[in-house]
């Protein structure tokens, strides 16, 4: 108890003694304990050997695998090859992976089998045969063509209505510039234009003429 309490100090000299008491433990018999049941211990160490080994190996394709990605990368940097193209090409290759899969082949011919037994089914052959005789009576039925005839009625009608509509604006419109009221509206706006012309030149010559030039003869400088 008092060695396990004891502080370890790594500049002591007696710092190996910790080290060779923990290597006098087998650690093989410490971590394994018992053997399973049906395994001798010779298949056991066997099998942790062949075990060991395995582990070394995935370690060893881990390094491996993480160089290859790390060049592959720096292939793509320089190509310019963004993220998005590999992500499509991924895309399209897992795709063309499913089409072409036993799984996809096989779906679709179920698929194709199902639909060559459905449409060749007595009662699918039934259901067409008789939609297609319900349209037929339909469309050959006397309400149908009535109510064929009436929209065609109200569509014509429809037209004829707003050809009316638009001759009679136009007839209105035409009227109404004849008229006597619309005659003299249009006379004195152009007596309004004409007088507002007239005012506008005469004040323009006014501008143009010198003030006082004829009235008053020039004054000749007499000598003192």
């Amino acid at each position: 108890m008092e060695s396990a309490n004891q502080d370890i100090n790594l500049n002591s000299p007696n710092k190996g003694l910790l080290a060779d008491a923990m290597t006098d433990v087998p650690v093989d018999s410490a971590a394994r304990g018992a053997a399973p049941e049906g395994l001798t211990l010779a298949e056991e160490e066997e099998l942790r050997a062949e075990l060991a080994k395995v582990e070394e190996e995935i370690g060893t394709l881990r390094q491996v695998l993480a160089a290859k990605e790390r060049h592959c990368g720096e292939l793509k940097r320089k190509l310019g090859l963004t993220p998005l193209d590999g992500l499509k090409q991924n895309l399209s290759k897992s795709w063309h992976d499913v089409q072409v899969s036993n799984a996809y082949v096989k779906t679709s011919e179920k698929l194709g089998e199902w639909n060559d037994k459905v449409t060749q089914s007595d009662l699918y052959l039934s259901a067409s045969s008789t939609l297609e005789d319900w349209n037929e009576k339909l469309t050959q039925s006397e309400a149908y063509k009535k109510t064929q005839e009436t929209l065609s009625q109200a569509g014509q009608k429809t037209s004829a209505a707003l050809s009316n509509v638009g001759s009679v604006i136009s007839r209105k419109l035409g009227d109404m510039r004849n008229s006597a009221t619309f005659k003299s509206f249009e006379d004195r706006v152009g007596t309004i234009k004409s007088r507002v012309v007239g005012s506008r030149e005469n004040s323009t010559d006014g501008l143009h003429s010198p003030s006082g030039a004829g009235d008053k003869p020039p004054q000749d400088n007499a000598p003192f």
